[in-house]
Formats: structure tokens, C-alpha cells, sequence
């Protein structure tokens, strides 16, 4: 489990093998500092593996699932991602329980700036759409955020002066995918209530 609180900016060493199955190595000294093999770590929010750690870079295997329903795939050896740890049971929730299970990916397509912060609008599909809330919580490429604005096929969040610096957030353009996990809390009671009325 993560929260949401990118720790690193990392960035894409190497990415090995294609489609059906890929390796990634990043460099994020700070991150690979304490990795294990078997340690899980969110590359741009996405969950992985670690299978091997070499000084301030690790490893991670990724399957075509993963490809198919995140960004991972359009990554390029030198690209800035975002790094985050597992959550230690002792340590503060400074997010929102994010699992790393990204749902799909969303496209920016808008930044408006601000005197010091940037509200940025994504589309995303309706199946996503529908676990949205105004002021509710959602992870963009891994960072926990809170949804500032709502339309029919968009939300918008705004973004504070620390996120833009140490996230890859900060660079996002119009037309750039990004990573979404909608809050987990919202999907289980839906289907709680789905099982509930078919007793």
C-alpha cells in the first residue's frame, strides 16, 4: 500500500524486452537506498516488484497487463518518473490509501495557471468518471490529489508549488497520458451494493 506522497523523482535507466514482457531499471538513489529483492515500489504510481538493486538504481519486471492499462509502455531511457515506497504500519496516511492498481489512463488536457499553483484539467474515461468526486481523493501518476472540479468526461486538480517541483506533474503537457487510480473505498462500497441487492 502507498499514500500518494511521491518521495523521489526518479529517473528511467533502461527499458528492456516489448509489450508481453518488459523490464524497467530506474535510478532513484534515495528509494533504492533500503530495496530488497521482492520490495514493492510505484513507478509513476504503478506497483512493481523489485527483483534486483545495483547502488542507487533497481529493477522491475513488467507484465502486458501492466502495459496495456498504464503509461509504463511509452516510457523512454531518461524520463523522469515518480517514486514512492510502501507504506510502513507505523508510518503517517499523508495521502489516501492508494494501492498501486492503476484503473486507466487519463489524458491532461489543460493547464491553467495560478499566482502560485496550476489547476490542471484531465479527461478520463466514463467507467473512471463515475468514482470521482468533487473534493474527493484520486491518484495521478501515483501522486494523491484532491479533485478540485468535475465535468461530464473531465476532472480538474490543482496543484501546489511542491507537487509541480517534485513530481513529474509539473511537466505534464496537453495531450500527455497520466496514470489514474480512483479512490478504492468508492469501488468496493459499489460493489457491496451490487452483491447486496442480488441477496
Amino acid at each position: 500500500m502507498f499514500t500518494g506522497i511521491v518521495e523521489e523523482l526518479g529517473e528511467l535507466v533502461a527499458i528492456e524486452g516489448d509489450a508481453e514482457d518488459g523490464r524497467l531499471t530506474v535510478r532513484g538513489p534515495k528509494v533504492a537506498a533500503d530495496a530488497v529483492h521482492g520490495a514493492s515500489i510505484a513507478v509513476d504510481g504503478v506497483c512493481l516488484t523489485v527483483t534486483a538493486v545495483d547502488g542507487d538504481t533497481f529493477t522491475v519486471d513488467v507484465m502486458r497487463e501492466t502495459f496495456d492499462r498504464t503509461t509504463l509502455a511509452k516510457l523512454t531511457s531518461g524520463d523522469a518518473v515518480n517514486l514512492e515506497r510502501a507504506v510502513k504500519a507505523s508510518d503517517r496516511l499523508g495521502g489516501h490509501i492508494v494501492q498501486g492498481h492503476v484503473d486507466g489512463v487519463g489524458t491532461v488536457v489543460a493547464r491553467t495557471p495560478g499566482t502560485r499553483w496550476e489547476v490542471v484539467r484531465i479527461e478520463a474515461a466514463a467507467p473512471l468518471l463515475r468514482y470521482v468526486a468533487e473534493k474527493g481523493s484520486v491518484a495521478v501518476d501515483g501522486v494523491s490529489l484532491t479533485v478540485s472540479g468535475l465535468g461530464a468526461d473531465w476532472f480538474e486538480v490543482s496543484l501546489i508549488p511542491t507537487t509541480l517541483e517534485l513530481t513529474t506533474l509539473g511537466r505534464r503537457q496537453p495531450g500527455d497520458g497520466v496514470n489514474l487510480e480512483v479512490d478504492v473505498v468508492a469501488k468496493y462500497v459499489e460493489r457491496l451494493l451490487e452483491t447486496g441487492a442480488r441477496a
